[in-house]
């Protein structure tokens, strides 16, 4: 058991499938609160693994299916990507606004960089999900839909790697799009969609 931590629970992951040890990787927010639910206030090395150990228990946690290195380099890569788009935005809003000509070639210099790190990223990318066979399939299913991107069917598989194995109805849930019943005796709340995977799966379908 151990919690989701980015790049600091990656070796930990791929090592422990490499060795066939069976492991359950669980959201940090969710452990916190499962520790809270028992009464515990107290946040120590030792509490959390006593805590999380507790929690795969009580919950049953069924073991994970260990992601190849390829999967962990595409979700780098995503995330540099992710870094340079919001680079990308804060220049072009300094640069409206800019009114010395030094800087408005710094900041034209840097967005012709970012453009550039952005297509050699996309290129990598692509070149990386279509050398696993698997990987492979499924982009060209999520490539089928009219309007889907490559960068874009890229990002749902990596943030959402459970497409795939899961009805509609579940992956609408996974991804935070299933309206959640608010309901108590007679009392009949609106329904609201919240929780799920990440928000950048939903602002990948439904960008701004």
């Amino acid at each position: 058991m151990f919690e989701a931590t980015g790049v600091y629970h990656r070796d930990l992951e791929l090592t422990l499938g490499a060795r066939g040890l069976p492991f359950a990787k669980v959201n940090p927010k969710q452990a916190r609160r499962f520790t809270q639910a028992t009464g515990r206030l107290a946040k120590t090395d030792r509490v959390d693994a006593a805590m999380l150990a507790r929690m795969g228990a009580a919950l049953a946690l069924a073991p994970q299916t260990p992601r190849r290195q390829n999967f962990h380099d595409l979700r780098e890569l995503l995330a540099a990507r992710r870094a340079l788009i919001k680079d990308r935005a804060a220049a072009k809003i300094r640069r409206s606004t800019a009114r010395i000509a030094l800087i408005k070639r710094q900041l034209d210099a840097r967005l012709k960089r970012v453009g550039d790190d952005l297509e050699r990223i996309d290129a990598e990318l692509a070149s990386l999900a279509n050398m696993d066979a698997g990987l492979a399939e499924r982009l060209a299913i999520l490539r089928s839909i009219p309007g889907d991107r490559d960068v874009t069917a890229i990002a749902l598989i990596v943030d959402m790697p459970e497409l795939g194995e899961l009805d509609g109805k579940q992956a609408a849930s996974l991804v935070g799009l299933a309206p959640v019943a608010r309901q108590s005796g007679k009392w009949q709340g609106k329904e609201r969609i919240q929780g799920g995977v990440p928000r950048c799966v939903r602002r990948s379908t439904f960008p701004p």
